[in-house]
């Protein structure tokens, strides 16, 4: 570079810091105004259910697979025609992350098949003990909704209640 090369940069440098000088902050009062989050931000982790009740996450173990940081642990069990707690075979009996070691990569939302894990907009996450950072199942699960009973509805084997509309049949 030049002399003059470098004066000139240095001047726009220097407009650019001047400029934004008579720019007004952005502040947040945190506790009491929440700043909006982006549309592909990855916050704490939510489980899914399907609009009758019953759990999404079919105890496949994907999820933990695919956590480069080996922060999910799943245990899978079967449903009985008494018990059923997702529309597959097995449902998770033990769904645990460790948000110490979670790294919020979103590789767990990419590979699970029902989409049952999401990683939500919550941001707050702030633990007083190590144990306290070990989310288990009860805490990651969506509550049923107001007007659901507290027992999921009961379906029979084999038969899908499906949240999402099936597909039509493209028309020629």
């Amino acid at each position: 570079m030049t002399g003059i090369d470098e004066i000139k940069a240095l001047a726009v440098g220097m407009w650019t810091t001047f400029r934004s000088m008579f720019d007004k902050p952005i502040t947040y009062a945190y506790p009491e105004v929440k700043r909006p989050v982006r549309t592909r931000f990855k916050g704490r982790h939510v489980l899914q259910r399907y609009d009758n009740g019953l759990e999404r996450c079919i105890g496949c173990s994907l999820c933990a697979a695919a956590c480069p940081a080996d922060a999910i642990f799943v245990e899978s069990s079967e449903n009985t025609d008494e018990k059923r707690f997702s529309p597959g075979e097995r449902y998770a009996s033990t769904y645990e992350i460790n948000f110490l070691r979670c790294i919020f990569c979103g590789y767990c939302e990419d590979a699970c098949p029902t989409q049952a894990i999401v990683l939500g907009d919550n941001y707050e996450l702030s633990f007083l003990a190590r144990k306290d950072a070990i989310y288990n199942k009860d805490m990651l699960l969506v509550p049923l909704k107001a007007g659901g009973s507290s027992t999921p509805q009961k379906t029979q084997p084999g038969v899908f209640t499906r949240s999402v509309p099936e597909m039509e049949n493209p028309k020629d």
